[in-house]
């Protein structure tokens, strides 16, 4: 069960058909007039970008590009286990994990794969329970068990230390990391990283304007999709996988919320054919679900809270859209580099790929 085997991503035309028919036959519901995006996704955006889904999306072509990166799969404590693995060219260089999170996936990172595999070796894993790393092999599928396998996964590949880089659930599971694996983490890299308060008496005395806006921002935020996920994964799962524009409506309303600016339309800040690539790959892969899954096991199941502080030396990467609040992450973290970008949302590595990838370089290759 340690075999690592080659792995080509191969959508059967059948699949494709299927797609395209849901897509042609979608009941489209009424919406309020006037309301604009204050309840969700209008239904004439999103009719126009099925549309579009249908008839104009290229999906071998993307699937083209996916596959011009060496693949794999292996199975770890019995969990299946996709991952790109894009070497770089001197065989000294040091790995690198990168790390997605929700509504991604690998596919996140295709804009910055190619130059950072000037500097290092990158291993790029679907998360148990998205993309190809399916199907979750039960529950309890949380950040830390997440961390595990892929610390197994560093070691089946030869790796003895290696530096991690992960947004949203990956900046949840990058820390995870270095807790397990101290010796072996030579960074850790982050952005899109949630802080919150620990209930500590003066917490919030010495915060910054600016981070109590963050705060603020944060509490205020819309997280219906959190919370259904969270807290009843299964039933949502039901119109996710039988519905495309079902699907579709619900990741792209976190592409227009969660990129630079929020007031604007999702493809003005990511290239729609990667926002439809990402959907794509839920939809094909069915993760609508067991993505929902790692949210119950995230949230309603435990480890929402921070565990002890981390002693691996961390980079925090901050966009304008982020609501990391300094004090607190450097109570939880080993924080030893702190960016403000001034610009970018939680998608930097498709938002604002040269930026992020500038970040991890001066992280990883300058002594501190």
């Amino acid at each position: 069960m340690t075999e690592i085997h080659p792995f080509r991503i191969d959508i059967p035309q059948a699949q494709l058909d299927d797609l395209h028919a849901r897509l042609a036959a979608t009941r489209w519901p009424d919406e309020l007039p006037g309301v604009g995006w204050s309840r969700g996704v209008p239904v004439g955006y999103l009719r126009e970008l099925a549309g579009y889904w249908r008839t104009s999306f290229d999906w071998r072509k993307q699937e083209a590009e996916i596959n011009s990166h060496p693949q794999f799969t292996t199975t770890i404590d019995g969990q299946n286990l996709h991952f790109l693995h894009v070497r770089a060219a001197g065989p000294d260089a040091l790995p690198l994990v990168l790390l997605h999170g929700w509504p991604g996936g690998v596919t996140d990172f295709l804009d910055v794969l190619e130059p950072l595999s000037r500097e290092f070796h990158l291993v790029v894993p679907s998360l148990p329970g998205y993309g190809f790393s399916i199907p979750l092999n039960g529950p309890g599928m949380r950040p830390s068990k997440m961390a595990g396998l892929v610390v197994e996964l560093m070691t089946r590949l030869g790796y003895d230390r290696f530096g991690v880089q992960g947004y949203d659930l990956g900046a949840w599971v990058a820390p995870s990391i270095g807790r397990q694996a101290p010796d072996r983490v030579a960074g850790i890299h982050v952005n899109a990283l949630l802080t919150f308060p620990a209930g500590e008496e003066g917490e919030f005395d010495g915060l910054t304007d600016a981070e109590r806006a963050r705060w603020a921002a944060m509490q205020d935020f819309n997280d219906g999709y959190l919370q259904c996920n969270s807290k009843r994964p299964q039933t949502v799962t039901y119109g996710l996988h039988d519905s495309p524009a079902g699907q579709l409506a619900w990741i792209v309303e976190k592409f227009k919320e969660l990129t630079d600016p929020p007031e604007g339309l999702p493809e003005d800040s990511i290239d729609r054919d990667r926002i439809l690539t990402d959907v794509s790959l839920y939809w094909f892969t069915g993760t609508a679900g067991p993505a929902a899954q790692v949210y119950y096991e995230e949230i309603t199941a435990g480890e929402w809270e921070p565990a002890a502080r981390g002693t691996v030396p961390t980079a925090v990467l901050v966009s304008r859209h982020d609501k990391t609040i300094r004090p607190w992450a450097e109570r939880d973290h080993n924080v030893v580099r702190w960016t403000e970008t001034g610009r970018g949302g939680h998608f930097l590595a498709m938002e604002e790929p040269e930026l992020l990838v500038a970040d991890v370089r001066e992280f990883f290759t300058k002594p501190a």
